[in-house]
């Protein structure tokens, strides 16, 4: 007669297979023991405090604050509402190649390094080392100098 098909190894995965079906039914079972048959509606409830945290206990009622709708901002803040920016800057030119038609300027007042095109020259070409006014305008890879002029050696007036 033939040997049987089952060999060692496979019995001994079926065996490790049922121990696993009978400790899930066991921890099963224990879950079942152990849960509460429906929590009071009391108990479920979430409040939250005055800081904001989530917490089981109900607010205490005298620290309740009136807000009123129009304190209440979700957005972000109007136009009117931000002090109106000095457009026009100065600085000095660090680097400017003519062939390729860009440089950098150095804010004077940030120290920040703004780049400029040749295309965002308003007033004749620059040179390094040129004191020049400017605006800042948001490009594709960060701030661009447009409207960019050779700064007068008196500054105007005031009117």
């Amino acid at each position: 007669m033939g040997r049987s098909q089952e060999t060692f190894g496979k019995k001994d995965n079926e065996k490790k297979r049922a121990k696993k079906k009978t400790e899930k039914e066991e921890r099963k079972a224990e879950r079942q023991a152990n849960a509460k048959s429906g929590a009071a509606l009391e108990e479920m409830f979430a409040y939250v405090d005055e800081d904001g945290n989530i917490t089981s206990t109900p607010p205490d009622p005298t620290k309740k604050r009136v807000i009123k709708d129009e304190d209440i901002r979700i957005s972000v803040a109007k136009q009117e509402d931000r002090e109106p920016e000095d457009t026009v800057r100065t600085g000095s030119v660090t680097f400017f190649n003519d062939s390729k038609g860009y440089g950098f300027i150095k804010d004077s007042v940030t120290q920040e390094s703004i780049f400029v095109h040749a295309n965002g020259l308003a007033g004749g070409p620059i040179s390094e080392g040129d004191k020049v006014s400017f605006e800042v305008e948001m490009g594709a890879k960060g701030p661009n100098a447009v409207r960019v002029k050779k700064a007068s050696a008196t500054p105007p007036a005031a009117a």
